[in-house]
């Protein structure tokens, strides 16, 4: 999985005023827990856009004062009416147990259901997995090539090497609907494919 680099500061005030001179002077209250001490820290709001407002997942690599921590993201809280981000918290890696992420779906291929004049709608753009932090994938990769009208698919059709799929299994990552030209496209065709048996039995009449 690919990574980003967050430079922060160590921070020990904590409280409603403290925390809001900290938004104030342009930086975000942030906290980095799991597999040892929690750490408050702030990081400036610019440098967490890269972060956040993506459709990508990064692994983050943390420099708090010249110390170095290899994290995720773990949640976000945002203003009600503003959306401006208000905390992150941060989640410590230990390479030796399994990460929960939300990573990125790609469709693949140009589903068969399309060429017959269906619609394309993706349902799911993440997926929730567990893995190794060496066997996290950058993006979850899923061909549709052969996915028909009126077809479907599932979290429960996936399977990938040493990633757990944590998202429920009756998710709909994508479905190909059928559209007004579609229906006539088939109707078309069952109307073509009927007409030559209908001569048929009339000629044997």
């Amino acid at each position: 999985m690919k990574t980003i680099d967050l430079k922060g500061s160590s921070r020990v005030a904590l409280g409603k005023d403290s925390t809001a001179k900290l938004r104030e002077s342009g930086n975000i209250p942030c906290v980095i827990y799991g597999n040892g001490d929690n750490i408050l820290f702030a990081v400036e709001e610019a440098a967490l856009h890269p972060l956040v407002y993506t459709p990508s997942a990064y692994l983050v690599n943390i420099d708090l004062d010249g110390k170095k921590e290899l994290a995720v993201m773990r949640e976000l809280q945002f203003h009600p009416v503003s959306d401006a981000i208000l905390h992150v918290d941060f989640y410590r890696i230990d390479h030796s147990k399994p990460i929960t992420i939300d990573v990125p779906v790609a469709l693949q291929g140009s589903p068969e259901g399309v060429k017959l004049g269906g619609k394309l709608q993706q349902l799911t753009r993440k997926v929730k997995i567990s893995a190794l932090s060496q066997n996290l994938p950058d993006v979850l990769n899923i061909d549709i090539s052969g996915l028909g009208l009126g077809k479907s698919v599932f979290v429960a059709d996936l399977s990938f090497e040493n990633i757990t799929i944590l998202t429920p299994k009756s998710a709909v990552i994508c479905a190909v609907k059928m559209t007004r030209a579609a229906i006539g496209a088939a109707a078309a065709a069952s109307a073509s494919a009927a007409a030559p048996a209908a001569a048929s039995a009339a000629k044997k009449k």
